[in-house]
């Protein structure tokens, strides 16, 4: 279970560990229409921190990972976060699961939009 210990009224310690990896992978495939967004980028930009110095504020992917704390980092100047390599790594692998069907998920939503924009147009034409 993740463990927010308050350091300072500016400075949080965050520990996760490898169930809150599987916590956010079940909540990202219960939600998925809510979280595709966030699947992808995980997926395609973990890599790039090496898996295990991955930032979830680094491209505005934090939603999953703010659910499993239950609160917001943000509110506090600072933090530091302790999770072993299976929390990424399983993460990553649940991530890449849930991959394909998120980006079909997001490209229906843009065609539904293009359509609903389309009509709307039209209908004030």
């Amino acid at each position: 279970m993740a463990h927010v210990e308050i350091i300072n009224e500016t400075t949080l310690r965050l520990t996760l560990g490898l169930e809150d990896a599987v916590s956010m992978i079940q909540i990202a495939q219960r939600e998925q229409a809510a979280f595709a967004q966030e699947i992808i980028t995980i997926y395609e930009k973990m890599p790039v921190f090496e898996f295990t110095h991955f930032c979830f504020y680094a491209y505005d992917s934090a939603k999953l990972f703010e659910r499993v704390l239950e609160m917001d980092p943000k509110t506090y100047l600072s933090f530091s976060l302790d999770a072993p390599d299976s929390f990424f790594y399983a993460l990553y692998g649940g991530m890449a699961a849930l991959y394909e069907s998120s980006i079909k998920l997001v490209q229906q939503t843009q065609a539904a939009t293009a359509v609903s924009t389309e009509t709307d147009v039209n209908v004030h034409a």
